[in-house]
């Protein structure tokens, strides 16, 4: 075979070959042909649905648009008639609202014109009841003065009371006991009624409760201050200048504000009170100030004051101003006498001289720092010792002064300024010196009928009667309880002689009443400053303070002497 041939042989058999492919392809078109047309067909139908379901769609919701129309329609009706019916029952009740603001108004008009009635007549009743009240504490002046002259001329001992109020230590104090009876003890039971009454209530498990009232010369509040306390003092300070014997005791149970009341806050390093908050100071050291006030006004020269300090400790008598060899402030056991006058006094007693309060208040620290103290279960820093501070005044008098001239009353005048006494050794040579400086006989005669008087004040800070099962003292601190106790009840067993009038007065039963003998005697005017504790747990304590108050106040010891002061007389 040729190449010709081969050639010719292999195109058509390529040629069968692409024929064959070529109706299987025809095959294929007609097949795809056939499902296009099925397709198409499919697609006209679902075009048609989708027609007649959007047909039936809007339809619907046209349906449904009419009824919401109609149902709104409907709504719109039922609220205009709602509207109207809300509009005729408005008008209705905004006239009835109208009258009843009208009717309102006509009555406030009322209530006003009967309001400013009612304040006019308040303003009257207010001044009426202002009136009333200042013609009552005028009363009440006048029935205190009288009271007061009253006292003076029977010689009463004017008492009176201070209630602390509750502090911490009141709760903690007695520890030792169950805490629900503590809680049971830290009640108030004593009050202040009034400013002459204290309330006390005693009340016992399973009785009643009994309301008991003391009455005093003035009671003070737990809320009164130092100042208004020393108000009521201060008058008696001006007696010290007119030749009276003054005293001022505070008596009380230990942590009652005795120290506090007579002194003011002290200093836990050295028991030293501060001057700086002179709203807290107590009586002690006001007493100071008021004094040297008073003493500045009178001339200049014609008095010096003297101050000593002492304990009754242990029923002994220790001067807290003596000084060792080297100068040092320390306590010397000294002894009270009787002298011939029958006053009580204390041979080789320190007495300081001072020139103003602050020298005083010095003196007093210093001796402070001596006294005795001891903690007990009732008071951390309890006193164990009877604190008597003496303030002694010395006055330059002429002995006769009585019908003098107006001449010789200036001479004697004059001769008491140039004699100056500022201090004690001085007046030792006052006569000599103004002797020599006087030029006529009836100067000279001035001069030797100069003399001094003498007037004490005695500030008293008692020790706290105590009770030893509360107090939980033992040993020496138990010793020094039993000493305070007696001495308190010597004390008390004295005033009860005065009272009863009894022929023997047991001063002698101890060196306290030994000492305050001139005082208690009669030869001042005497203060007692009951101090109490409110607290439930203190009760038998506090009631037996104001029973001591309350025997005090009935002794009568006659009407206190006044020193020899001339009085001058006019000029003829």
């Amino acid at each position: 075979m040729s190449g010709d041939d081969f050639i010719k042989q292999t195109k058509e058999e390529r040629i069968v070959v692409l024929e064959t492919e070529n109706a299987a392809l025809h095959l294929k078109l007609a097949e795809y042909q056939g499902f296009a047309g099925r397709s198409t067909h499919e697609v006209l139908q679902l075009y048609s649905a989708h027609g007649q379901q959007q047909k039936l769609q809007r339809s619907s919701v046209l349906t449904q648009l009419h009824e919401a129309i109609k149902r709104l329609k409907q709504d719109l009706k039922s609220l205009h008639s709602f509207a109207l019916e809300l509009s005729k029952d408005f008008q209705r009740q905004s006239k009835t609202y109208l009258y009843q603001v009208l009717t309102a108004v006509q009555e406030i008009q009322l209530q006003n014109e009967a309001m400013q009635m009612f304040q006019i007549k308040a303003f009257d009743l207010e001044q009426s009841l202002q009136e009333v009240t200042e013609r009552y504490e005028k009363e009440k002046q006048k029935r205190r003065a009288l009271h007061n002259s009253l006292v003076e001329l029977r010689g009463n001992i004017r008492v009176h009371c201070r209630i602390r109020p509750l502090l911490p230590f009141d709760t903690a104090a007695g520890y030792s006991m169950p805490q629900d009876r503590q809680r049971n003890f830290s009640e108030k039971v004593a009050y202040a009624a009034d400013d002459e009454t204290v309330l006390v209530k005693c009340s016992r498990p399973g009785h009643a409760s009994v309301n008991k009232t003391f009455q005093f010369e003035r009671v003070y509040n737990d809320s009164e201050s130092q100042d208004t306390v020393f108000a009521d003092v201060a008058p008696l300070l001006t007696s010290l200048l007119d030749g009276y014997n003054v005293c001022i005791m505070a008596y009380g149970q230990t942590g009652s504000g005795k120290t506090y009341t007579m002194l003011g806050p002290q200093s836990e390093e050295n028991f030293a009170f501060s001057l700086e908050d002179e709203l807290e100071l107590g009586i002690i050291p006001r007493a100071s100030q008021e004094v040297f006030r008073l003493v500045s006004e009178k001339p200049p020269g014609s008095y010096w004051i003297e101050v000593s300090v002492v304990e009754v400790y242990n029923n002994e008598i220790f001067d807290l101003l003596a000084k060792d060899s080297c100068g040092k402030v320390f306590g010397i056991k000294r002894d009270v006498v009787t002298t011939r006058e029958g006053k009580s006094d204390v041979p080789l007693l320190t007495h300081e001289t001072v020139e103003n309060a602050s020298e005083f208040l010095q003196l007093v620290n210093k001796g402070l720092q001596l006294r005795v103290r001891h903690p007990t279960l009732v008071h951390a820093h309890s006193s164990r010792s009877h604190l008597v501070v003496t303030l002694t005044i010395t006055t330059i008098v002429c002995e006769d002064n009585f019908g003098t001239s107006w001449e010789d009353e200036q001479t004697s005048q004059r001769l008491n300024k140039e004699a100056s006494c500022t201090f004690p050794q001085k007046m030792r040579d006052s006569k000599s010196a103004s002797s020599s400086r006087a030029s006529s006989p009836a100067q000279l005669e001035a001069i030797e009928k100069l003399k001094q008087v003498k007037t004490r004040l005695q500030l008293v800070d008692l020790a706290g009667s105590e009770c030893v099962g509360m107090s939980g003292v033992t040993g020496a601190a138990l010793r020094e309880t039993s000493f305070i106790n007696r001495s308190l009840s010597a004390l008390a067993d004295v005033l009860g002689a005065i009272a009863e009038q009894r022929s023997h007065v047991p001063y002698r039963n101890s060196k306290l009443t030994r000492l305050l003998q001139d005082s208690l005697g009669g030869d001042a005017k005497l203060l007692v400053m009951l101090c109490i504790s409110p607290d439930q747990k203190y009760l038998t304590e506090s009631m037996q303070s104001l029973g001591f108050g309350t025997r005090a106040r009935q002794v009568q010891r006659g009407q206190v002497k006044k020193k020899n002061f001339p009085v001058p007389s006019k000029a003829k």
